[in-house]
């Protein structure tokens, strides 16, 4: 179970994971060594899984982000096993999730252009059928947040 000085490590890790611990401890008024005891738990117990470096998108090159939805006429396991090796073979594939409704699945692709979408489509055609496929270009984002919040666990 998670208390309030776990919650704030938490978000605060969230935020910036490259902040010292002694900076850290001090944040959430533990000692030191308490600070990394607990950031070691919470290691532990699974609720940190790791640790990453965030790039900014723009200066990577790839400033588009294009949702596709999918809709197939196959749900066999053997077919979702092929489309989640299909996934995994595409990079610029970041997200991609199964569905409640009318689409089957929703992805996230970051591009350099519009135009490289026609790539990534040929890719996923080309590796299995695909009932239906449409794309959704974002012109903006409006919230882009990856905290989650800690108010739950």
């Amino acid at each position: 179970m998670l208390d309030d000085r776990d919650r704030a490590l938490l978000s605060r890790l969230q935020r910036d994971a490259d902040v010292a611990v002694a900076e850290l401890a001090e944040q959430v008024n533990l000692s030191p060594s308490a600070c990394a005891r607990r950031i070691a738990r919470l290691r532990a117990e699974g609720y940190l899984t790791r640790l990453v470096a965030r790039l900014d998108r723009r200066r990577m090159g790839l400033p588009t982000t294009v949702f596709v939805v999918v809709k197939t006429a196959q749900h066999s396991a053997e077919w979702l096993e092929q489309f989640r090796a299909a996934l995994a073979d595409v990079p610029e594939i970041i997200e991609a999730h199964r569905l409640t409704g009318n689409f089957d699945y929703i992805l996230k692709i970051v591009l350099p252009n519009v135009e490289h979408y026609d790539a990534i489509y040929k890719k996923l055609i080309q590796r299995l059928p695909l009932f239906e496929v449409s794309a959704y270009i974002s012109m903006e984002t409006m919230k882009h947040d990856t905290p989650l919040p800690v108010t739950y666990g």
